[in-house]
């Protein structure tokens, strides 16, 4: 079967609704969806309205609240400690944003750690928000423990991802976006639902081995660090998981390590539960605290037309900057539809009848 596009427009729609008719208020459901679609605009496809359903089945778990009280309960003028109590990270972290933008504005740089959260979309939508301010963007998340450090067996850290958005001038913003991992596991779902194998490199079996299985993890396997073995560079991948984890929950008081709650509702809570739900971290960083906004920007689109004309290896086209495959994704999503596997538009399609929405 071929998939089949929809607008931007009928996803909003539906996936605001649904979360309303879970409980959320209108703003913030409305706040979860952009989030959400923009994974989908991104081409990320893994991190879209393909997860819907999971974080409608965190909520009749009772593990997501729909109203929740968001509070700082620590701060200084540029640093803060965000409790999201269990709302959707979907509608936390975008809170815990907006004060380390407005911290930034405030005393130059802005830093916020995030406990009792759950998950909050792609790392991009967040970090970005900093980008209209003139400002610089960071924003990490930890994960349920999926993933094996190097030379272990054990899943002890999330796919972890990081992403640092970077203003320019005529040039479009640095956007990095990436897991600590060589894949993320919305793309071993992917490849499930496509009944396709993982290239080797991405997961090992439950002793350790190499494997090609898209379920492994279902099997006892785990998810590798960024590099895939040692030869390659694992433990480099390890370590920036590990650092993901320690800002997200050591700095916050939220779940770290193999206790971060798992994503699937249907997965048992860890039974120690050393903080309070997922951790996100958030920085923003004004570029007129280190500079003038002018001369940095000439200086980053330099930057970025060095990389744009640097010789390419034979057969390609040219040197990509980081942000550019998903910004142009963006370009043709919002002209012809967001495309979904028949999976997913039959998962949405009974998940609004579930609910009540017609999708």
């Amino acid at each position: 079967m071929q998939d089949t596009n929809y607008s931007l427009q009928q996803l909003l729609d539906f996936t605001v609704q649904i979360f309303k008719a879970m409980g959320c208020p209108d703003a913030d459901a409305q706040t979860a969806a952009i989030v959400l679609l923009q994974a989908d605009l991104r081409g990320v496809d893994s991190h879209g309205v393909a997860r819907l359903s999971g974080y409608v089945r965190l909520w009749e778990a009772k593990r997501v609240n729909a109203t929740p009280d968001i509070k700082v309960i620590h701060e200084t003028p540029s640093t803060a400690v965000v409790d999201g109590d269990s709302g959707l990270g979907l509608v936390v972290a975008p809170f815990a944003m907006q004060l380390a933008i407005e911290k930034a504005r405030n005393v130059g740089t802005g830093w916020v750690s995030v406990q009792n959260s759950n998950h909050y979309g792609i790392a991009a939508a967040h970090a970005m928000k900093a980008l209209e301010h003139d400002m610089v963007g960071i924003s990490m998340t930890n994960a349920s423990p999926l993933v094996a450090p190097t030379f272990s067996t054990a899943k002890m850290l999330g796919t972890n991802p990081i992403c640092v958005a970077a203003p320019a001038g005529e040039q479009p913003a640095f956007v990095a976006d990436l897991a600590t991992t060589t894949a993320a596991n919305g793309k071993l779902e992917i490849l499930q639902r496509k009944n396709e194998e993982a290239p080797l490199g991405w997961v090992q079996d439950s002793e350790g081995h190499p494997a090609t299985d898209a379920n492994i993890l279902k099997k006892g396997g785990a998810l590798l660090p960024l590099g895939g073995d040692r030869e390659h560079g694992s433990h480099k991948g390890y370590a920036l998981g590990a650092v993901v984890d320690i800002f997200s929950a050591l700095l916050s008081g939220a779940n770290y390590a193999p206790w971060v709650p798992p994503f699937p509702a249907y997965v048992p809570m860890p039974a120690k539960q050393p903080g309070k739900g997922i951790g996100h971290f958030f920085g923003a960083m004004r570029v007129d605290a280190f500079r003038t906004v002018e001369a940095y920007k000439h200086d980053m689109d330099d930057w970025i037309e060095g990389f744009r004309k640097a010789a390419t290896v034979k057969g390609q086209d040219k040197v990509l900057i980081p942000g550019d495959p998903e910004r142009e994704a963006e370009v043709e999503r919002r002209a012809s539809g967001i495309p979904l596997l028949p999976a997913v538009a039959d998962d949405l399609k009974a998940l609004g009848e579930k609910m009540g929405v017609p999708f």
